[in-house]
């Protein structure tokens, strides 16, 4: 047998005894080509909606979070409120016995209650910008004031942090040693 064509037949008929093969071949690839191009479409509108859906999510959880924090505002206001009228009352009691200390706590409680209706009229968002441009205007005293709050925050956490309350501990054990050599 001969592995060779047969001289009768020529290259061209060789083709189209493939060309049926060749053309299933690429009525797949064509489709494969357009379930890869629906699927890449789908994933597409499926991360489109999903950054839709966090977006949302986020803008929610936001206008929640405002909302608690401008109720903390009012409350914090109506605090302010009634630490103003104990000062105030703490005056009218000085009226009798200090009447120039009770004018200073009075003005004292003025003051008070101004700071509690500014701050009972505005937003949280109202009130970042407010604490924003005095940063901007008074850096310094900014920084002086968290200076001051931070060493303040040192000596309490200092104060009562457990090697001191041994410190406490072997000074009494000290004072009972005393008292025994002493005779007491």
């Amino acid at each position: 047998m001969n592995s060779q064509q047969p001289s009768g037949m020529n290259t061209s008929a060789t083709e189209s005894a493939r060309s049926p093969q060749s053309g299933s071949e690429q009525g797949v690839r064509a489709k494969a080509g357009e379930a890869v191009s629906k699927l890449a479409d789908v994933a597409q509108q499926a991360g489109s909606q999903a950054k839709q859906a966090a977006s949302s999510l986020a803008s929610d959880a936001n206008q929640r979070a405002k909302g608690f924090l401008n109720q903390q505002v009012a409350s914090g206001a109506d605090l302010v409120g009634h630490v103003a009228d104990s000062v105030r009352s703490a005056a009218d009691n000085l009226d009798h016995s200090a009447p120039q200390i009770a004018n200073l706590v009075r003005g004292a409680a003025e003051r008070v209650e101004e700071f509690s209706d500014d701050m009972r009229g505005k937003s949280v968002d109202e009130l970042m910008r407010t604490a924003s441009d005095f940063t901007r205007r008074q850096p310094a005293l900014v920084f002086g004031l968290a200076s001051l709050a931070g060493f303040v925050l040192l000596r309490v956490l200092k104060s009562n942090s457990p090697d001191n309350s041994r410190d406490g501990h072997r000074g009494a054990e000290r004072f009972e040693r005393s008292r025994q050599f002493h005779g007491v």
